[in-house]
């Protein structure tokens, strides 16, 4: 089978991001299909042809359109329609037996639909956020008509698609209220790439000597972008409550984006950068194992909007394939997961100085970050590892070539 699998951002373990897109093509070679993943280079530059690549036996295709994060929203899709122009062409050209389409952004469906159209091939779509209602609720997209718009494109997408792929239980339920039959919908959530992150003990505590901030110091990690919804600001409140509290306890935060020089100015102000809190930028997802491996617990931070709750963050399952226990400040499925196996602690989202004192006691305590790790590495192996969760999609495509099934159509 052939699968052209459209993603703009598809990032290599040697790029910082994550590698979903990755990890699943280079299991779908293995697996006897032909995968062809088109993509976007998102350095400095711009060009009007495209390169190809041999990634994991996966063609990869290239075309320059700078993005990052530090971007307006304007500019942003800007990026988005320019990816999608240029996609669509070769999408078609390369007559696919299938197109595997991943948002965000929601323009992605463009190019899937140009290179099926009049033609028998099928889309499947995977939703990694809700659009447009998370940018809707982030107050991104104001404009009546507008809104109306990009809820018409998202339930089209849906319609046009013959599976849908949610990451979620909470999005599925979000494609099924824009009208999808949940016969066209499975959930296949983000993974954890346990092979990557199983490296020995020695690898973190190398890790810990190599930098003159740590030591033996107990250490929260963050790594992950630095955007208005992940509010890592947070965690400059966070840092200086706990100064108080424990000041032996440091942050590290690895990543970059939009509000980094904000996050930075706050944590200037209040007196925590360079104290027990260190701005380390983004770095590759190759070497994030030795920074988790290093790591007491793991942060994932969003800003407490209800929307948020039914996100699937690269950065929680990475904490789980580290088996690092895992500090989240949102409710939802993720903080239904941590109580229920104890794999982790819930802050909350409003009251940072409670939460400083929470944390303090979760970091004191070996018995509980003990439990916390065992419950993480058994549900990075046996729940969310990603041989399965590639199986699940593989099916899905599969699924969706041969539609004699009767299902969504």
């Amino acid at each position: 089978m052939k699968i052209i699998y459209l993603h703009q951002y598809f990032n290599t373990p040697e790029m910082s991001g994550g590698t979903r897109s990755y990890e699943m093509a280079r299991r779908w070679v293995a697996a006897g299909h032909e995968v062809h993943v088109i993509t976007a280079s998102i350095d400095a530059g711009s060009g009007r042809s495209w390169s190809t690549t041999d990634v994991g036996g996966a063609t990869i295709h290239w075309r320059a359109i700078p993005y990052d994060n530090s971007m307006g929203f304007r500019e942003r899709v800007t990026a988005f329609f320019a990816f999608a122009l240029a996609a669509a062409p070769l999408a078609r050209s390369l007559r696919g037996d299938v197109v595997f389409a991943t948002s965000t952004p929601l323009t992605i469906i463009f190019p899937a639909w140009y290179a099926t159209i009049l033609r028998r091939t099928p889309i499947v779509f995977e939703v990694r956020d809700l659009w447009p209602e998370m940018p809707i609720a982030a107050g991104y997209i104001r404009n009546p008509l507008l809104k109306w718009l990009v809820s018409g494109i998202e339930r089209l997408a849906y319609k046009s698609s013959r599976r849908v792929v949610a990451l979620s239980d909470g999005m599925a339920d979000g494609v099924c209220a824009a009208g999808t039959p949940a016969s066209k919908v499975v959930v296949a959530p983000n993974s954890c790439d346990v092979e990557l992150f199983d490296i020995p003990e020695a690898f973190g505590s190398r890790y810990r000597e190599q930098q003159d901030w740590l030591g033996s110091r107990p250490f929260v990690a963050y790594c992950g972008a630095i955007g208005e919804l992940n509010d890592v600001s947070y965690l400059v409140r966070l840092a200086a409550c706990m100064r108080v509290r424990d000041p032996d306890v440091v942050f590290g935060i690895y990543g970059t984006g939009k509000e980094e020089p904000k996050v930075r100015d706050l944590a200037s102000t209040l007196g925590v950068l360079g104290v027990n809190l260190f701005m380390m930028g983004a770095i590759p997802k190759n070497q994030i194992p030795s920074v988790l491996s290093a790591a007491s617990i793991v942060a994932s931070i969003f800003c407490p909007i209800p929307q948020m709750r039914v996100n699937s963050a690269n950065k929680f399952f990475d904490g789980l394939a580290a088996a690092r226990p895992i500090v989240i400040n949102y409710e939802g499925w993720q903080a239904s997961l941590l109580r229920a196996t104890g794999a982790g602690i819930v802050l909350d989202a409003y009251n940072v100085d409670r939460s400083a004192e929470e944390l303090a006691a979760y970091l004191a305590d070996p018995e509980r970050l003990a439990i916390a790790s065992v419950a993480s590495r058994r549900l990075g192996n046996e729940r969310f590892s990603r041989d399965r969760i590639a199986r699940i999609v593989l099916d899905t495509i599969e699924a969706a070539v041969r539609p004699s099934d009767g299902r969504g159509f």
